[in-house]
């Protein structure tokens, strides 16, 4: 298994963006049945990163800025092809260090409410209510970032 790879929308080529793209349509789009618009102009000024095994991405999540404020930003399209293999601990961690690189103090998310606990276990605490999204129940969740006492930050 490679190491976690870390690029803007504009470092990725081509053949990255393509599975990329699949990879989020396969999860989210396949596997839940949940047909909605994955593909936004929020990728451009994204920051994604992905783990390859077997030459196929197999854990992502891209980090945005959605003007919730000047220092949150938000991780969101949090995704592994292999449940249970620790992936997706991996891929947050790795998330939650890039931020902090970014300078972010403070991350967002809108978690499947199925995946609270996952988001939990790295210190994400509920926000507020409960809501739907493509009719799967989200909740938000902050996480505040300790400056240099994040795992994987250099």
């Amino acid at each position: 298994m490679s190491d976690v790879i870390i690029k803007k929308f504009d470092e990725l080529d081509t053949t990255e963006l393509y599975e990329i793209l699949e990879t989020r349509m396969k999860v989210f789009v396949v596997e839940q049945q949940c047909p909605y618009q994955d593909i936004d102009a929020m990728d451009y000024d994204g920051v994604h990163l992905y783990i390859k095994k077997d030459e196929k991405i197999s854990a992502y999540l891209r980090i945005i800025n959605k003007n919730i404020s000047e220092k949150t930003v938000q991780i969101g399209r949090v995704l592994t092809t292999e449940r249970g293999t620790g992936l997706g601990t991996m891929i947050l961690k790795a998330g939650i260090a890039a931020a902090d690189r970014l300078g972010a103090e403070k991350i967002y998310i809108e978690a499947q409410v199925y995946a609270k606990g996952f988001y939990e276990k790295e210190g994400f605490v509920v926000s507020g209510d409960e809501f739907l999204e493509d009719d799967i129940p989200h909740v938000p969740m902050i996480l505040e970032i300790r400056h240099n006492q994040v795992e994987g930050a250099e």
